[in-house]
């Protein structure tokens, strides 16, 4: 039973902590919703309701909702949990009119004022709620922080329309016009409202069912999406198939929350982006051609459920008419020298990406302390990719690390990042430090180290590393005449002649005179104390497991290496190249003792161009065993058929005129 009783209104303001109080005879009758307390009374006679959060958060945001309070509040709920005041305004049958919107203006007015919420507000309108949101904020674009709309009406044509005779007549007389002049003179429908939103560059993120029969999706928000991106509109859809006007809204509203959140006033103020160059390529193909490829290259922080699943569902809601092939590249373990290796069977067997992300500072950080490999490895993803397609947008990702927090406690970027922000520089990529800005959040309090999720973050973690990248995807939007493909520049020399592009597999069956050495076609590793990553179990392997085994490879190029896994079983690798004294790598790593870790060894990369041979033979070290999965070598720099280098006379630099003939 709800426990209710009348207060004065000026005592209601009193009580949530304002020293300002409004002199009223209105009744507030307080009771409980959903475990949180509620006020209802009302506002120039208008039925009011705030709820409150437990513990207001940073800011004091708060959502309203204009018509139908409590309906589906599954986003309400959430955000009460965040600490958002939830606020309701009944203007349900007010059809957005002028009047609607001074009603409105005048409750965000004593919101602000005597309830000290946020000037940002966040709009909530669900069905004819979502017409009266759209005028508001065309009447009031400084005030709103983002818009959320439900199945919304947006033509009125739609609904109620002419059909609904008392509800059409009703919406004449409330905007004092004549049915003739509705399709002629009329300027409230959302379509003829979007560019004030645009100027003001709220985002809006609308959820629909596509199988609408009250306000049909195709008549309504579908129409409003498209214009408002291809005026250059920050917008998201977020479509059930199916689904007719109800149920509104989400069970799990976990993205419309995200999306909200990620636009709240003060929210970027941690973000660290170096925006060197828009995602215009891309998302020119997404919208024009209705397709797109997207690679994710990195490891186990890319390879696990987090951002890389959050981002591709954001593309979803961006471009929701948009075919897209997904490229996951993430192995656990691996670093930038990995990577710029694997990239041709991991990234471009499986398609050419029109957007890739590449993030490798973590494991570089720990397994890849040399810093001239850093750049070597980073230089060779970046130089590769823009090869392969000199359209292709990147964006580099800096992770973070419990070896990373100590630095920015002091104040001191790690030389990782700034090894690969020097290839973002030169190759005009954009960068996000997601590092430094996790750093940030915990010292302000945001959240702590465990509750992140430390280098492998939990879900809630990897929110953050989500919301910079959607901050990537704002950037990028633009008029859709402003999107002009152009290709990339690339310099003509690397930053380091040294560098791994392109670098290539060389198959393990180009290994001769195998003396102990054998390839195992369905390899599982013999030492069953000893785990393996996704993707290195059950496939071919050259293994030699004892002292003395020994093979030759006679392979073309500058650099000789080997990708394969490291176990407990690890022993000491030693090689000689074309007959000079022999050197020698433990391959037992700190990680060796319970997992067979992958690792790729860089024996020789300043060697002559031409052809090489390279013996190899094995040591008692920890153990004595050697496991390879390729031998890793560098392509010819025109690997894709004709490259033209042409010289670009206004900056000075080349580019690839022609590539994949």
């Amino acid at each position: 039973m709800k426990n209710i009783f009348k207060i004065k209104l000026f005592l209601l303001f009193l009580f949530l902590g304002t020293s300002i109080a409004i002199a009223s005879e209105l009744d507030v009758v307080r009771s409980d919703w959903k475990g949180h307390t509620r006020y209802d009374f009302k506002f120039n006679d208008r039925q009011t309701t705030i709820v409150l959060p437990h513990k207001a958060a940073e800011g004091k945001p708060w959502i309203w909702r204009p018509a139908f309070f409590g309906a589906f509040s599954w986003v309400d709920e959430a955000l009460l949990e965040k600490g958002y005041h939830i606020a309701y305004y009944d203007v349900t049958h007010l059809y957005g009119s002028p009047r609607a919107v001074k009603l409105g203006t005048e409750f965000y007015n004593a919101m602000c004022e005597h309830f000290q919420l946020s000037d940002k507000v966040t709009l909530e309108g669900f069905s004819r709620g979502g017409y009266f949101t759209f005028n508001w904020a065309a009447a009031n674009p400084d005030k709103v922080a983002c818009i959320y709309v439900d199945a919304p009406v947006c033509d009125i044509t739609s609904w109620p329309g002419r059909k609904r005779t008392n509800l059409w007549n009703d919406f004449l007389k409330e905007w004092d016009v004549k049915d003739e002049d509705v399709t002629t003179n009329f300027r409230g429908n959302a379509l003829q409202l979007i560019d004030k939103l645009i100027e003001a560059k709220i985002p809006i993120i609308g959820v629909c069912g596509n199988s609408d029969k009250t306000v049909p999706y195709e008549d309504n928000f579908k129409k409003v999406a498209e214009n408002y991106q291809q005026k250059g509109g920050i917008v998201e859809t977020i479509i059930k198939p199916g689904i007719d006007h109800h149920p509104h809204s989400l069970e799990n509203p976990e993205a419309i929350i995200d999306f909200i959140v990620r636009y709240q006033k003060g929210y970027t103020d941690k973000q660290h982006i170096n925006f060197r160059h828009n995602l215009t390529n891309s998302f020119h193909k997404f919208i024009k051609e209705k397709k797109g490829c997207v690679a994710f290259l990195g490891g186990s922080i890319t390879e696990m459920m987090g951002w890389r699943q959050q981002v591709q569902e954001d593309l979803h809601q961006r471009f929701p008419h948009t075919e897209f092939t997904f490229i996951d590249a993430g192995i656990g373990s691996t670093g930038s020298v990995p990577h710029s290796f694997r990239m041709t069977q991991d990234v471009f067997e499986k398609g050419t990406p029109d957007l890739m992300f590449v993030e490798a500072a973590v494991n570089d950080f720990t397994n890849t302390p040399d810093h001239v490999q850093q750049l070597r490895g980073m230089e060779g993803i970046i130089r590769h990719a823009r090869m392969a397609n000199p359209y292709m947008d990147i964006v580099m990702l800096h992770f973070t690390c419990d070896g990373f927090i100590g630095y920015f406690n002091k104040g001191i970027i790690p030389d990782v990042i700034m090894n690969h922000e020097r290839v973002a520089n030169y190759y005009s990529v954009t960068s996000v430090n997601l590092a430094q800005e996790i750093s940030e959040r915990m010292d302000s309090g945001d959240f702590n180290w465990k509750t992140f999720g430390g280098t492998h973050p939990s879900w809630f973690g990897h929110k953050f590393y989500t919301a910079s990248i959607n901050r990537v995807f704002d950037n990028s939007t633009l008029p859709i005449n402003e999107y002009k493909p152009s290709i990339y520049v690339l310099p003509q020399n690397p930053i380091d002649k040294n560098s791994y592009f392109p670098g290539q597999f060389l198959d393990i069956k180009s290994a001769k005179k195998l003396k102990g050495f054998k390839i195992v076609e369905n390899w599982q590793p013999e030492n069953p104390q000893g785990k393996t990553r996704k993707g290195f179990c059950n496939v071919p392997m050259l293994v030699g497991l004892n002292e003395g085994c020994s093979f030759e490879l006679n392979f073309t190029g500058r650099t000789i290496g080997y990708f394969g896994v490291c176990g407990p079983d690890a022993g000491i690798i030693s090689y000689s190249i074309d007959g000079e004294k022999y050197k020698e790598i433990n391959t037992y790593t700190q990680w060796s003792k319970q997992l067979y870790i992958p690792w790729l060894y860089i024996l020789a990369d300043n060697l002559s161009e031409g052809k090489h041979t390279l013996k190899v033979k094995m040591k008692k070290g920890k153990g004595s065993a050697c496991h390879i999965r390729n031998f890793t070598v560098l392509g010819k720099d025109n690997i894709y058929g004709k490259v033209n280098l042409m010289r670009n006379q206004e900056n000075k630099s080349y580019y690839f005129e022609d590539y994949k003939k």
